[in-house]
């Protein structure tokens, strides 16, 4: 049998990273871009759909009946309807543990970028304030080092954990957060409110689920150091945007950087992309998992999750 594959939005991964077909006969159908209402015509009579944000909801589950795998090309898979594909007897796989350096790496870059104030410090140097100093350097902006600082990772998966070993080598405490709303954390956590007290720098690699939702929001900014900075390359929606930039104008925390935010692409006019203003915040373009290297990872287990699934032994299956 020929396996009639599409991938629903190849632009979701650079074009320098190379996608081999997989080595069972097949056809192969890929989109830049599927928007909702275009995906079900796409994957009608496909096989097997490969997605990173295109959605494939109960509707389109159900309007193709020959699908019988989704391979989703991440390892959030909250873009596929799970309880459509239990229900149509369709499998899904994902993708993990591609990002164990990618992650970590950008989220270590967004760190120093705001402990060291790099990106205030270059902007005075364009306006001329290194001129106007009269001297060797300047003081506009306040430098901390890691050493010593209270690191509060939320998430012991493996990119938190890989977060973890990192700090440890700049000789930071490492507290791995509970779970918000209970009190009893037990070990190797540290209870979510001493936490918020305690923490220099906080940063998420949990998944997005209700019980993360919302987790960053005004009350937390407001019990927290006022030096605290948080850093979220996770998903957006764990942290309250309205709080966070509400906390930054007002200086409630020391300063915040974001990887991913709740609306992807952001509006033009974006109160997020209007407070880049500030020294204190950054906001990069939801880039911390794709080095190089991590989106051929990407691409190897995708293809090879689809391949093990037609030889009858599947792999990273989700559903």
């Amino acid at each position: 049998m020929t396996e009639s594959i599409v991938f629903l939005d190849r632009d979701t991964i650079a074009p320098h990273t190379k996608i081999r077909r997989p080595s069972f006969d097949h056809t192969w159908n890929e989109f830049g871009k599927s928007s909702p209402h275009q995906v079900p015509a796409r994957l009608r009579g496909a096989t097997i759909a490969i997605t990173n944000k295109a959605l494939i909801g109960e509707s389109t589950i159900q309007q193709c009946p020959d699908l019988k795998l989704i391979a989703v090309a991440a390892t959030g898979y909250d873009v596929v309807d799970t309880s459509a594909c239990e229900k149509y007897g369709v499998s899904l796989t994902n993708v993990r543990n591609y990002s164990l350096h990618s992650v970590p790496e950008h989220t270590f870059a967004l760190i120093l970028a705001l402990t060291r104030q790099i990106f205030g410090y270059c902007e005075d140097i364009k306006k001329g304030e290194w001129g106007k100093a009269g001297q060797f350097c300047f003081f506009n902006h306040r430098i901390s080092d890691l050493f010593g600082k209270r690191l509060i990772i939320v998430g012991k998966g493996s990119i938190g954990t890989a977060v973890g070993r990192i700090a440890e080598v700049f000789g930071m405490e490492v507290h791995f957060s509970g779970r918000k709303g209970i009190a009893d954390a037990g070990l190797p956590y540290t209870p979510w409110n001493k936490c918020i007290e305690i923490g220099d720098i906080f940063t998420i690699h949990c998944p997005l689920d209700p019980s993360t939702a919302g987790m960053f929001g005004i009350h937390e900014f407001s019990c927290m150091k006022d030096s605290a900075i948080i850093i979220n390359t996770s998903r957006g929606n764990i942290v309250v945007e309205e709080d966070l930039i509400n906390a930054i104008e007002k200086k409630i925390i020391g300063g915040a950087a974001l990887d991913v935010i709740k609306k992807e692409p952001p509006e033009n006019d974006s109160p997020l992309i209007k407070i880049m203003k500030y020294p204190n915040f950054i906001l990069t373009p939801h880039i911390a998992w794709s080095s190089t290297e991590a989106m051929q990872a990407l691409a190897d287990q995708m293809i090879q999750n689809i391949e093990n699934f037609l030889a009858g032994k599947p792999s990273s299956i989700v559903v």
